[in-house]
């Protein structure tokens, strides 16, 4: 990408991480309610650190570190970069203020325009620019389900933005779509120049039997359908260890559903809202979508029935679980040094989920997009789409 439109991208995509922001309060920036759940300040902290950490420290001459602590602050998991905060710890640090981590922010932004002005980027260094960009973009999706997280955990269930939409309703029919038996290929081959993670490459192929998928998702319809047959006391519904899950975390309906005078309501960022009956459902883990498949006597869809099938019907309004473990593709390559920590170290015990959300930023997603999970999560907005 030429420098011009690398420094574009990389302004546009600072800019809209401190939008998100905008509506907080500073009390709200510190808020860390669970341990999957970071505080908006770390977010913007974290960001930052990314970029000083594997382009400014690495590439850029005399570059002066911002403040020596705030890579021990604002690691995540990168176990060859260094020492880290404990995530569980990431809510009790008062300091550094909401106000220096902006300051934080401004100096890396500053530094890293300068450096993309006055340097010639490689081909190899463009790559680490994109991963810091697209990590970014990850990290916009995470600010708003964590924001979400934090006031909808609020005994007061504030508004984040009262003109934030979430629920786009399907007006079509349910249909289901076929798609023949046959050899089909999965992934971005190696040699594409689209970004892309390394957990979509390389390009294979795989045998699919033939399927039918749904053209449109799960409604909060058919999901309250399903809980008033008794679904969630029905054991023979569910995984073993689900089992354990619900009964254990006494869960009876999807995330943010509250019960209120008989009436069903659904916590929204644009605050407590009656339950749309005709909006897909979301907030809701494997867990629940293998449940729900199997009362309908149906199932989900395989990741790689998923990519073949994508291009039949619209998607990006939630994260579809599909039945796939997260598993390397074969030949898959890790890529060298810390960045190799990035997706590899994740290849166990966790479900893909494909598609994207009304969260996800603008141009992060595509077909061959990966994203996991543990299957008990659910603060995502998570959906699922039938397959049989």
């Amino acid at each position: 990408m030429q420098n011009r439109a690398l420094l574009q991208l990389f302004k546009n995509t600072r800019q809209q991480s401190e939008k998100i922001c905008s509506p907080l309060q500073v009390e709200d920036y510190v808020i860390q309610p669970v341990e999957f759940v970071s505080p908006p300040k770390w977010h913007l902290g974290h960001t930052s650190w990314f970029f000083e950490e594997f382009i400014l420290k690495q590439h850029k001459p005399n570059y002066k570190v911002y403040d020596k602590d705030f890579g021990f602050v604002f690691n995540s998991y990168y176990e060859s970069v260094g020492e880290k905060v404990i995530r569980t710890h990431r809510g009790n640090l008062s300091r550094p203020t909401v106000e220096e981590v902006y300051n934080y922010r401004k100096y890396v932004t500053q530094e890293i325009c300068a450096f993309l002005e006055q340097h010639v980027i490689s081909e190899d260094l463009d790559s680490v620019f994109q991963i810091g960009i697209h990590h970014e973009k990850q990290h916009q999706e995470l600010l708003l389900t964590d924001i979400k997280y934090i006031l909808g955990n609020n005994p007061l269930l504030p508004a984040y933005d009262k003109d934030f939409i979430e629920n786009n309703t399907e007006n079509q029919s349910l249909q289901w779509l076929q798609v023949p038996e046959g050899l089909y290929k999965i992934g971005l081959p190696e040699t594409s120049t689209d970004f892309a993670y390394d957990n979509e490459k390389a390009e294979h192929r795989v045998f699919l039997q033939d399927f039918f998928i749904a053209n449109k998702l799960v409604t909060n319809q058919d999901y309250l359908d399903f809980i008033n047959s008794g679904g969630y006391q029905n054991v023979l519904l569910w995984h073993a260890e689900a089992w354990d899950w619900l009964t254990a975390e006494k869960i009876t309906a999807p995330a943010y559903w509250h019960l209120i005078n008989d009436e069903w309501h659904q916590y929204t960022l644009a605050g407590l809202k009656p339950i749309d009956l005709q909006a897909p459902l979301t907030h809701i883990s494997y867990y629940e979508a293998f449940a729900f498949a199997q009362w309908k006597n149906l199932r989900l869809p395989t990741e790689f029935e998923w990519e073949v099938a994508q291009h039949l019907f619209n998607w990006g309004h939630r994260w579809e679980w599909t039945e796939s473990a997260y598993l390397p593709y074969p030949k898959y390559k890790k890529a060298e040094g810390a960045l190799g920590e990035y997706n590899g170290k994740f290849m166990v015990n966790q479900k893909v989920l494909r598609g994207g959300s009304i969260a996800t930023s603008k141009n992060h997603t595509r077909k061959t997009y990966r994203n996991f999970f543990h299957p008990y999560l659910r603060w995502q907005y998570t959906g699922l789409r039938l397959a049989k």
